[in-house]
């Protein structure tokens, strides 16, 4: 499993630059995505990015690597991130992926309406993948979480949900 993900990273690599996480936020659209007053993270699933969003305005943006099967998700199993707004869980160590932020998917709703799955979540990469750095978000490969490219990032992304008072959301679009 190791090896084709390697090889369709570095065939990938082009797309790797797509973040840099310096906050301008302006130059790729991340002001537009980030517009509202309150602190959330958005993921947009096209660009491959999240941007941290406090007072409508990007303080740090990240390239990520998605599910494997895309997004959308409405079952167990079926390697799709999902896409909606969810509570977000605290910030915890992770023996697999450095740090793990839970996503509250499904929602209450979303299970009424049959959709299933757990354990989908904000997180770095994956220990077997962590010395390619940003190479690990130029494709799909997660079984349905978002995940960064460095341990670093993820740890960055953990203390600034930490710092926020009250619940906070993240938005898959």
């Amino acid at each position: 499993m190791i090896l084709p993900v390697a090889v369709a990273l570095l065939v990938g690599a082009a797309g790797a630059a797509r973040a840099d996480g310096d906050g301008d936020g302006d130059r790729d659209g991340a002001g537009e995505v980030c517009a509202g007053a309150e602190a959330r993270i958005v993921v947009d699933s096209v660009a491959r990015t999240l941007p941290l969003c406090e007072r409508g305005a990007a303080v740090a943006r990240h390239a990520v690597a998605l599910g494997r099967g895309g997004v959308g998700k409405t079952r167990e199993g079926d390697g799709k991130t999902p896409l909606g707004t969810y509570p977000l869980g605290a910030p915890r160590a992770s023996r697999a992926y450095d740090t793990f932020i839970p996503v509250g998917y499904p929602t209450a709703a979303e299970r009424a309406r049959g959709l299933t799955g757990s354990a989908i979540g904000v997180h770095g990469p994956d220990r077997r993948l962590r010395a390619l750095g940003r190479l690990a978000t130029a494709v799909g490969w997660t079984r349905g979480c978002i995940a960064v490219g460095s341990d670093a990032e993820i740890r960055a992304v953990a203390a600034w949900v930490r710092r926020q008072r009250g619940a906070l959301s993240i938005e898959i679009r």
